[in-house]
């Protein structure tokens, strides 16, 4: 797998039928290696090893609605009231972030009103604040702290 601009961390591997699964320390099983699941679960270390993120309060692959269409959302970091912190999009390293890939957690975050958004494709990352009484995105270079 690619090197990426996020911390390593220690994964484990399983071959199996001739592929390779990734141990997934949220869902607790071990799930299919594909680029943008390497990208996810470097980031789901990133949040709870750099930034102190509660394991317990992150989800993966969260099932909601866009549109009647059922839809999965990457990462989800909920604050302790159950209210949704942050809404994650994990791309693989080679898709470009663009205003199609934005566009994609903008819609997504229509069923959460998360306070940040993040999008990565484990390259590059975009960070924002939504202010929804100005109805306008703030960004960030870096991620906040969990509170």
């Amino acid at each position: 797998m690619q090197q990426l601009n996020l911390p390593s961390f220690e994964y484990r591997l399983r071959d199996q039928d001739g592929k390779k699964y990734i141990f997934d320390i949220i869902r607790k099983k071990f799930i299919a290696l594909t680029p943008e699941e390497w990208v996810r679960q470097h980031f789901i270390h990133f949040l709870i090893n750099q930034y102190q993120y509660p394991k317990p309060l992150i989800s993966v692959e969260d099932a909601h609605k866009v549109n009647k269409m059922a839809k999965r959302s990457d990462v989800v970091v909920y604050r302790k009231d159950g209210n949704v912190f942050m809404l994650i999009e994990c791309k693989a390293p080679t898709v470009k972030l663009s205003q199609k890939t934005m566009d994609q957690l903008s819609a997504y975050n229509q069923h959460y009103k998360a306070s940040w958004l993040v999008l990565t494709n484990g390259m590059k990352m975009y960070v924002c604040q939504m202010d929804y009484d100005m109805k306008k995105a703030v960004f960030f270079s870096e991620l906040p702290q969990y509170k």
